[in-house]
């Protein structure tokens, strides 16, 4: 019965009934040991900012309730003390319950009244209570106690969670003591006014004596300070340059680090696809340079330094000639590709420009306006150091190329011009002035004209390209607008040692070979490359692009390879030694329709070619393995090099193509 009556559910009178869905229901309560009378707004002065800022963190602990304890530890001298003085009394105690249990019957009321007494004399003394009580427990068992049958709160449910407490930061400071303030009042009267400006005349006047006795002496002071004025602005000027040194050093690191994956390509990446395209190639685009000034101009010549590798000019301007406006000139390095390293700014745009090979801080440019100018990068200054004018002899149309040749015979430096007015002009530097020479008329056969009163007037052509040959001084070649290329030597003014009846339209671009000494490549805006053996009349190769060619250069490394690109964005590498009959790779390079590519120029060293369109972008892009592949090593032999290697290669090209008319 007993174990039924302990299973039933006992309900207190005053609970509530509730239904399944409120007895499942949770409420939680969350304690927080914030204390909600701390001070939530303490301001402190702080010496790091330098203002009053609030206190983040403010102590929340509240103390309620504290007493003092009487704990001792046991292995301290007191509580070894005490522990002896209990144990000594219980010993005493049982032998006292010992004799009281042999004479239990006749002295009861002695025993009660000892009892009490004892008692009372321990709690007077503060000892041996306990253990009474436990001997006299242990005589008397007690009555069994019924244990009270506690009830489960149903409803009474704890989550009881801690958190650690969190170290505030702490800041250390000093205040220092205010500094000392002190009030000062003063009248002024008329007559104090007075005063000071009679003591002030006074001074001005002894100040005039003063600088008349020692005229001589400011004079030799002044021309001291003069100097020494001079010195501490080269000084300043030679620690600006040392910042600007540190500056461009930092600047091309970060560059380095921006864009690294564009220098390990450029550095290391081989396009290993390229075993698997049959002599197909493609071209990796590295990095873009841009500069927010060019953004309208169009990129008009590209030409690469010959004594630092990674650096190239770039002209900027417009081909058309209802939108003209200003030009400018920009520097390039690869090791900077965000920033120019020289920015110059022209009056007119400009067409054209040349490296001095010897001198590589020289550049030669040629102006929409027709003067051309020499660039000095060692001077410091915007502005050309040599310039033409109308006086000196300038072009009267845009000059289209220019060129240095070798010094002349009293060592000035010299470069040649060609333009739409018909002249060829040689430019030579004496005595800081650009003087100049015309070379050659392109006067144009049969175009007579009938002038006033019987003259015969001679129409001139409109020369767009040029280019010297590389081993034979006096001989060069000029392209025409009428799509005529004529070879002409710098001993004849008058006359044309060949003429080749080359292109439809203009020739934008003529260019010797820089290996084979009779070969030499041109293009024109009639969609055409030609190649061109300059002791036949007709052209050894001719690819149709079907697109008109802005430009056509040969590569450094090859005899047989050469790059042309096209008006509708698109590049095209050949490799004759290859394939005679079409590109080993044709890549669109600028994907906008508004946008022409203009130029493109191989890098003399790296496998890399750069690329210039209207909206003012160079492009570099990398070749991959199949458009620079060199001769493979057979079995027992070695590889050949250099240049008659390079010949030998062309010719026997030039002899299939040769063989049929000889035979013929």
């Amino acid at each position: 019965d007993e174990w039924a009556a302990a299973k039933t559910l006992v309900k207190p009178p005053d609970q509530l009934e509730l239904t399944e869905a409120e007895l499942k229901e949770e409420f939680t309560r969350i304690l927080t040991a914030n204390n909600p009378h701390a001070p939530q707004n303490i301001i402190r002065y702080s010496f790091k900012e330098r203002a009053y800022k609030p206190i983040s963190y403010v102590d929340q602990m509240a103390i309620h309730f504290s007493l003092n304890g009487n704990m001792i530890l046991k292995d301290s001298d007191e509580g070894r003390r005490q522990s002896i003085r209990l144990s000594t009394a219980a010993e005493k105690a049982s032998v006292e319950t010992s004799a009281v249990t042999s004479e239990e019957a006749e002295i009861k009321d002695e025993e009660s009244t000892g009892d009490t007494q004892a008692a009372g004399e321990e709690e007077a003394e503060g000892s041996g209570t306990a253990e009474v009580a436990e001997a006299a427990e242990a005589e008397e068992p007690p009555p069994l106690r019924v244990k009270e049958q506690k009830l489960a709160n149903q409803f009474n449910f704890i989550e009881r969670a801690s958190r650690t407490l969190n170290n505030p930061m702490r800041e250390r400071a000093c205040q220092s003591e205010p500094t000392p303030c002190k009030n000062f009042s003063a009248t002024a009267n008329q007559w104090e006014i007075y005063d000071a400006y009679v003591e002030e005349l006074q001074k001005m006047e002894r100040s005039k004596e003063k600088e008349k006795s020692k005229a001589q002496i400011a004079k030799r002071e002044e021309e001291k300070k003069k100097g020494r004025k001079l010195t501490s602005l080269e000084s300043q000027s030679d620690d600006i340059t040392k910042i600007s040194k540190a500056a461009k050093i930092m600047e091309r690191m970060v560059n380095q680090n921006t864009f690294d994956d564009i220098a390990q390509d450029f550095k290391y990446f081989e396009d290993a696809s390229d075993e698997y395209r049959d002599q197909q190639g493609t071209l990796l685009p590295l990095w873009k340079f841009q500069y927010d000034k060019t953004k309208r101009l169009a990129v008009t010549a590209i030409s690469w330094n010959p004594k630092y590798k990674d650096l190239f000019a770039v002209g900027y301007g417009s081909y058309d000639f209802m939108k003209q406006g200003q030009g400018m000139l920009l520097l390039y390095t690869m090791k900077n590709p965000s920033f120019p390293e020289y920015v110059f700014s022209s009056e007119s745009g400009i067409m054209c420009l040349d490296f001095h090979y010897d001198h590589p801080y020289l550049v030669a440019v040629g102006f929409y306006d027709g003067n051309v100018a020499i660039y000095n990068l060692k001077k410091a200054t915007s502005q050309p150091s040599y310039k033409s004018s109308a006086k000196s002899g300038k072009h009267t149309e845009p000059v289209w190329q220019v060129k240095w040749q070798k010094d002349d015979m009293d060592n000035n430096l010299n470069f040649f011009s060609v333009s739409s007015d018909g002249r060829i002009v040689s430019w030579t530097l004496i005595k800081n002035e650009l003087v100049h020479t015309d070379v050659i008329k392109l006067s144009v056969a049969g175009t007579t004209m009938q002038g006033p009163e019987g003259l015969q007037l001679q129409t001139l052509g409109c020369g767009t390209s040029f280019d010297f040959h590389k081993k034979i001084d006096y001989l060069f070649l000029v392209g025409t607008e009428e799509g005529k290329i004529y070879k002409c030597s710098k001993c004849y003014s008058s006359q044309f040692l060949d003429v080749f009846e080359a292109h439809h339209m203009a020739v934008d671009s003529v260019s010797w070979n820089p290996y084979h000494l009779k070969v030499f490549i041109s293009c024109s805006s009639d969609w055409t490359v030609k190649i061109w053996d300059h002791t036949i009349k007709t052209p050894m190769f001719v690819y149709d692009l079907n697109s008109a060619v802005g430009d056509v250069a040969w590569s450094p490394y090859s005899s047989t390879v050469f790059a042309a690109v096209t008006t509708d964005g698109k590049a095209h590498v050949f490799d004759l030694s290859i394939n005679k009959y079409e590109a080993l790779c044709t890549q669109l390079v600028v994907a906008k329709k508004k946008n022409k590519i203009t130029h493109i120029q191989f890098n003399p060293v790296y496998p890399v070619v750069i690329i210039g369109d209207e909206r003012g972008h160079i492009t570099s892009l990398k070749l991959s393995p199949n458009l620079r592949r060199m001769p493979k090593e057979k079995k027992g032999q070695e590889v050949k090099k250099g240049p008659e290697v390079e010949i030998a290669k062309l010719d026997k090209l030039l002899n299939l193509v040769r063989e049929p008319e000889s035979k013929a």
